[in-house]
C-alpha cells in the first residue's frame, strides 16, 4: 500500500525530507514516527497512520516532498481505511509546538522529538525503556536523565553523567547537508554574498567586571541563575545601541531604506546540537542584568534541548557571539542578516598592562571582534559604537544601575 505526505501545516504544502526514522523491512505501529521532515518555520516529525511493515522508502533525505506525494510503501493485514495521523511539530531548532499523540503500544518507540532522539542515541538510551511524561507519553529531554541516573547506592547519590562527546565526523565518510545545517549554510551564503562586511576589533579591560563578577555570583547562584559575562555585555551593548542608533537598523533593499529600530532586541548565538541558532533577548535595555542572565540560561538551555519557541528566535536587531569559553581571542563573525552588526566576545585573559601614571599591573583583558554592514556603517561609525561598548564594560556597577543613572 502507499502512504503519502499528509498535511504538515497550515499553508505548508512542501518541505524537506531530513532523514528517514524507519527502514525497509521494519514493523511500525500506527502513530510511531516515519520520518523527519522541516520546512521554513520548523522541524516535524511524520507519524505512521496505519500497522504494518515498511516496504520500500520513495524519496531521498535532502529532497523536497510535497503533500500528497507517496513517499513510502507499506504492507498491512488491515483493510480498514485510516485517517491520518498528525504531524507534530517540533522546536528543533526554529519553532515549538505541542500535540497529543496515542500512547505507544509496548514494544515500540514511544513518541519523541528529534532532538530527543538525537539526544538519546548520544546518551547510548534506549527510548522504548523511557517514560515519557509529556502528552500521551511522549518522551522529553528531561525523561533521558531518569533513565541515565541509577539508582542510589546505600544512600549515596549517583554520580552525575558526562555530557555526551560533540560528533566532530569521521573520516572518509559523507553526509548530507539536510535541515538545520543546510539552513545555516543559506543563511550564512547570502548574508556574506549581500552584505559588504567590515572587521573592527578592540580590547576592553575587564578587571573590574571579572571582580565584580566573583564578588555576585554566589548571590545570584542562591536565586538559581549562572552569572556569566555575557548578562553585562547584553546590557552594555543595549545601551550602546541608544548611543549610537544607527547601529540598532535594519537595511530594507526593495524599499531603499535605512530602518532604524526603537526596540533594543539582542540575540545571543548557541551552539546547539544540530547546529547554529540566535535566540533572541527581547527588550534587553528595559531589563536588569539579573533578568538578562536569567533569560540567557533559559533561551539558551532550550536552544540545545531542542525546544527554542518560534517567538524567541524572531525580531533580533543586533547579535553578539561568543568564543571565549571555547578559546578564540579573535574571530570575524559573519552579519545575522538583515541586521548591520555583530559582535564576537572572545577569551578573558590576564595580561600586563601599563596604568595612567606608567606602572605595569596585571589586568583581565578581552578582545571584542564587531562586523558591520558597510551599505550603513562607515567605519567612523563602527568605532564609535565599539568605544561606547567598551565604556560601559569598564564601568561594570553603572550597568547594574537603571537608567538615566547607569546610562
Amino acid at each position: 500500500m502507499d502512504f503519502a505526505l499528509p498535511p504538515v501545516g497550515e499553508g505548508l504544502l512542501e518541505v524537506e525530507l531530513v532523514r528517514w526514522l524507519v527502514s525497509p523491512g521494519d514493523a511500525v505501529k500506527r502513530g510511531q514516527p516515519l520520518m523527519e521532515v522541516m520546512s521554513d518555520k520548523a522541524t516535524m516529525e511524520v507519524p505512521a497512520a496505519f500497522t504494518g511493515t515498511v516496504s520500500a522508502t520513495l524519496a531521498e533525505p535532502g529532497g523536497k516532498i510535497t503533500v500528497g506525494q507517496v513517499v513510502m510503501r507499506y504492507d498491512t493485514g488491515a483493510s480498514a481505511a485510516t485517517a491520518p495521523a498528525p504531524v507534530a511539530a517540533t522546536a528543533a531548532p526554529v519553532a515549538a509546538a505541542k500535540a497529543d499523540v496515542t500512547a505507544p503500544a509496548v514494544g515500540t518507540l514511544p513518541p519523541a522529538a528529534p532532538s530527543v532522539r538525537h539526544m538519546a542515541r548520544k546518551l547510548g538510551v534506549d527510548l522504548a525503556r523511557v517514560r515519557g511524561s509529556g502528552p500521551g507519553g511522549r518522551v522529553l529531554i528531561d525523561d533521558l536523565a531518569g533513565a541515565l541516573r541509577p539508582a542510589a547506592a546505600n544512600g549515596v547519590p549517583a554520580a552525575k553523567p558526562a555530557p555526551p562527546a560533540v560528533d566532530y565526523g569521521r573520516p572518509g565518510t559523507r553526509t548530507k547537508l539536510v535541515g538545520l545545517r543546510r539552513k545555516i549554510a543559506e543563511h550564512m551564503v547570502e548574508a556574506k554574498r549581500a552584505i559588504p562586511h567590515y572587521a573592527y576589533v578592540d580590547e576592553c579591560d575587564l578587571t573590574d567586571l571579572v571582580r565584580m563578577r566573583g564578588q555576585l555570583k554566589e548571590s545570584f547562584y542562591g536565586q538559581g541563575v549562572k552569572l556569566t559575562y555575557l548578562p553585562f555585555i547584553v546590557k552594555a551593548v543595549a545601551r550602546a545601541l541608544k548611543e549610537i542608533p544607527i547601529v540598532n537598523s535594519t537595511l530594507d533593499e526593495a524599499a531603499n531604506e535605512i530602518v532604524l529600530h526603537d526596540k533594543y532586541h539582542v540575540g545571543i548565538a548557541v551552539a546547539a546540537p544540530n547546529g547554529l541558532i540566535v535566540p533572541v533577548i527581547h527588550d534587553a535595555d528595559q531589563k536588569d542584568v539579573a533578568a538578562i542572565a536569567s533569560d540567557i540560561e533559559r533561551l539558551s538551555g532550550e536552544a540545545r534541548a531542542g525546544r527554542a519557541k518560534l517567538d524567541d528566535l524572531k525580531g533580533g536587531t543586533f547579535t553578539v557571539t561568543s568564543v571565549g569559553n571555547i578559546g578564540g581571542l579573535i574571530s570575524t563573525p559573519i552579519i545575522n542578516s538583515p541586521e548591520v552588526g555583530i559582535v564576537g566576545v572572545g577569551k578573558v585573559t590576564k595580561r600586563p598592562v601599563y596604568d595612567a601614571a606608567g606602572n605595569v599591573k596585571p589586568a583581565d583583558i578581552v578582545f571584542l571582534s564587531f562586523s558591520f554592514d558597510h551599505r550603513v556603517l562607515d567605519g567612523a561609525i563602527g568605532a564609535a559604537f565599539g568605544n561606547a561598548v567598551i565604556r560601559r564594560l569598564q564601568n561594570p556597577a553603572a550597568l547594574l544601575l537603571p537608567e538615566p543613572y547607569g546610562g
